[in-house]
């Protein structure tokens, strides 16, 4: 790699810094991500980080970050490029205001009238060092547009007719992720390395909670991190990830409180659990599972 990670350490030591805490093997994988370059499939529920690595490696590393949401009806052309018809317009009437007439020579299908998309742009960021690219939530998106990325990751290269074929300088470190709504294929699987990210343990994610929260007193983010454990536990339709802890332990904070008990519990409900089902659920317990 060129750009100052040599070691696997080193990556968790530089994420740190930007308060992303990863354990060895997603470390591992990232790590190699990078230095083969090979594109890393990262699978889980939602709520455990997987987007938000991408975004940390990025800061970590001093890389541009481009993100490509993915979403039922997604198309090839939405995450390539597309021409700015507006300003090309803006350009032949500018041209024939000068008196340049429609015989002038206007080249309306220059660079300067490309909107680029996030594949494109991740692409021309790619020069000496390359742009972390985020493909999110792929499986949201059709098997259409699933075949097409297999190509896009086999070449790294765009042709667009009227330009070119436009290569980067290095390939982009792309982190594509899925929450499994549906299952990807294997050629896609085969041509990316794997890694599943699970919820983390209780001392992983107190140190998590800790790291990105302060303000929080320990003892209060334990009580936080074991109750939402607890939550998980009950099997709720939208269990909570890691950002609904933090949430929690500030917003329990924020209203003066130093411990959580059931009847902080109910006030602050609502900013860990998010359906109607599941909040009339943990109602139903009585707030057992929490520390008292």
């Amino acid at each position: 790699m060129n750009f100052e990670v040599t070691s696997v350490q080193q990556l968790q030591e530089q994420l740190a810094r930007v308060r992303y805490l990863a354990d060895d093997g997603l470390a591992t994988a990232l790590f190699l991500a990078a230095r083969l370059p090979q594109p890393l499939l990262l699978e889980g529920v939602s709520g455990v980080g997987k987007s938000e690595l991408a975004r940390a490696l990025s800061e970590a590393l001093g890389l541009p970050f481009v993100r490509l949401q993915c979403y039922e009806g997604l198309d090839s052309r939405e995450a390539l490029y597309d021409w700015n018809y507006l300003r090309q317009l803006l350009e032949l009437r500018r041209a024939e205001g000068s008196g340049q007439g429609a015989g002038a020579e206007l080249n309306l299908f220059s660079s300067q009238f490309l909107s680029p998309g996030p594949l494109l742009r991740a692409l021309q960021l790619s020069e000496e060092r390359p742009a972390v690219l985020l493909i999110d939530e792929l499986d949201r998106a059709d098997e259409a547009f699933e075949a097409f990325l297999l190509e896009f990751l086999a070449d790294f290269a765009i042709t667009i007719p009227e330009l070119g074929t436009i290569r980067p300088g290095v390939p982009p470190i792309v982190l594509i992720t899925s929450n499994r709504i549906r299952e990807l294929h294997d050629a896609l699987k085969r041509r990316c390395l794997y890694h599943w990210v699970a919820y983390p343990s209780l001392e992983q994610e107190l140190a998590i909670v800790r790291l990105r929260a302060p303000e929080v007193p320990p003892e209060l983010a334990r009580a936080v991190v074991e109750a939402v454990r607890w939550l998980r536990s009950l099997d709720l339709q939208k269990q909570p990830g890691i950002a609904e802890a933090l949430a929690w332990a500030r917003a329990i904070r924020a209203l003066g409180h130093e411990a959580l008990t059931p009847a902080v519990a109910e006030q602050t409900l609502g900013v860990v659990v998010k359906n109607r089902d599941d909040v009339e659920r943990v109602r139903s317990t009585a707030f057992s599972g929490l520390a008292r």
